[in-house]
């Protein structure tokens, strides 16, 4: 694939948001960590440095090798990027008089370089660091400054390096994507040509080059990213793709029914397994958040592995996994960002298993895939569905799991969800779910003192799951919903809502 974007991440929590912006302008972006960028650059018809919570003139700072890059190919530094392109070629990085954090204003433009070409005078851009460039190399030029950044935009002469200290990439930067596509487009040459439709003619020819006439099995879930996944291998392979839909005992309430019937009409080859007993078996008195995803996502390998062998010379096992789950589970491949969660689709297969991985939608974001699925033609049922965590339920019971407590939290759950929906207010949010929680409370229904359990209720507004606002539902919704959980669910005897944010709190509670 020609006409892509490297983003070099050092660590900054606006990494993967730089890669969305991109994205946004139909240009293809991948994010690499700076100490294993790729050896072949090619395929890159531009380069980004990412921020990073590092400081340039730390002992340890990120130092990456620029050799076959700068002056090579566009480049463009984001704040420490900036800051280094400056250190590390005859500038002076220094502390700042007070941090510069928080909204700024652009002044002092310089209008005839067209990076700056459509953002307007006193454009607004967010800064986010505690270094400052004091002075700039002595080839390079001021293109723009804030009241207390008089460096916040430079270009290096005879060359397309730029480097600006504000993260173009946050949406308090008002015209923080026209600096990128001013760069991308403008200078650097790229064109926006990375579409749904391009994806899906590309992946589908892709995928049919790399399987052949071979078979391939795929674990469906229920929702969008498998969903998405099995019609484009459906697309590309026809009835050589063999679906397994399996109930862990960890699908919300009456999902597994429900999900098949929803799959007869997508003309996909799809198999029922009801394997619950068994991964509840496996999950009996583990309580570690870590070792029951580890668990959970070593059932679904055995179940498909012995699956596999009812499907003769199956060859391929096709996953859903989509690219924040490879961002939160990996560490950028030994890179800077910090290991958040593993995922049970992440991580490759056991020796045992004979079967090779193919993933089609590894690419994308959340909201990419939805995009694919309407290029596609895809129901809007699936769609729109909230997403589910892979582990479903196992990860929402916080502590050991039963199948009383799955049971006592497939009820709660079913009547937030419903009544989400009663109340149209379920395509207003991302994602929600209830958890139940390991803890208990008294209580008096009637005359009776009771002690039982509490479970908390979380929706948040996301576009991709990177970061998610708590979403303000309304008092009479909850207070109906409170209390129709507590009447209806025996064992629960009081409810919460969770309004924390991601970051620093993650979506899931384990």
């Amino acid at each position: 694939m020609q006409n892509q974007v490297l983003i070099l991440d050092f660590g900054s929590q606006y990494t993967q948001l730089i890669a969305r912006r991109v994205r946004e302008l139909n240009i293809y972006s991948e994010i690499k960590p700076y100490n294993n960028a790729p050896k072949d650059l090619s395929p890159y018809q531009a380069v980004i440095l990412s921020g990073s919570p590092f400081s340039v003139r730390a002992d340890d700072a990120p130092h990456p090798d620029l050799t076959e890059i700068k002056g090579k190919k566009p480049l463009l530094g984001i704040c420490y990027g900036a800051q280094y392109l400056a250190h590390f070629h005859g500038g002076n990085v220094a502390p700042s008089a007070t941090r510069e954090y928080g909204r700024a204003h652009l002044s002092k433009m310089e209008s005839d370089d067209s990076f700056l070409d459509h953002v307007t005078e006193g454009s607004q851009v967010w800064m986010s660091h505690s270094d400052t460039i004091k002075e700039l190399p002595k080839n390079a030029v001021c293109l723009a400054s804030t009241e207390d950044v008089e460096n916040a935009a430079f270009r290096l002469n005879g060359e397309a390096t730029y480097g600006i200290q504000f993260h173009p990439e946050v949406y308090h930067t008002t015209e923080g994507k026209q600096v990128l596509e001013n760069f991308l487009v403008k200078i650097a040459g790229l064109k926006q040509d990375w579409t749904p439709d391009a994806f899906v003619e590309t992946t589908v020819a892709e995928l049919k080059e790399t399987i052949g006439s071979d078979k391939v099995i795929l674990g469906l879930s229920g929702g969008v990213d498998s969903s998405v996944a099995a019609m484009l291998l459906h697309k590309a392979i026809g009835d050589q793709l063999h679906c397994i839909f399996v109930n862990n005992g960890l699908l919300r309430k009456n999902e597994y029914r429900d999900v098949l019937e929803q799959y007869k009409g997508l003309g996909l080859n799809v198999k029922g397994v009801d394997a619950s007993a068994r991964f509840l078996e496996a999950l009996k008195g583990e309580g570690e958040p870590e070792k029951k995803r580890k668990i959970i996502g070593r059932m679904f390998i055995e179940v498909f592995d012995d699956e596999a062998h009812q499907v003769e010379n199956a060859k391929w096992l096709a996953q859903g996994t989509i690219y924040p789950d490879r961002i939160e589970s990996v560490s950028a491949s030994g890179g800077p960002s910090a290991t958040i969660k593993s995922h049970h689709n992440v991580g490759g297969l056991p020796d045992f298993m004979k079967l090779k991985v193919v993933e089609p939608l590894h690419l994308l974001f959340k909201d990419e895939v939805r995009r694919v699925g309407r290029s596609i033609e895809m129901p809007e049922a699936i769609l729109r569905r909230h997403p589910f965590p892979g582990p479903g339920l196992g990860i929402r019971i916080l502590g050991d799991i039963t199948a009383e407590k799955v049971s006592i939290l497939q009820e709660v759950d079913a009547i937030f969800i419903d009544g989400l929906k009663k109340w149209d207010l379920y395509d207003k949010v991302w994602q929600a779910g209830a958890m139940l929680l390991p803890v208990q409370s008294v209580g008096v229904m009637g005359d009776e003192r009771t002690y039982e359990k509490c479970v908390a209720l979380r929706a948040v507004e996301s576009t991709d799951g990177m970061t998610a606002d708590w979403v303000n539902l309304p008092y009479e919704f909850l207070q109906k919903t409170s209390n129709e959980i507590i009447n209806r669910v025996k064992g629960v005897n009081r409810v919460v809502y969770d309004i924390s944010s991601k970051p620093p709190a993650t979506i899931e509670w384990e």
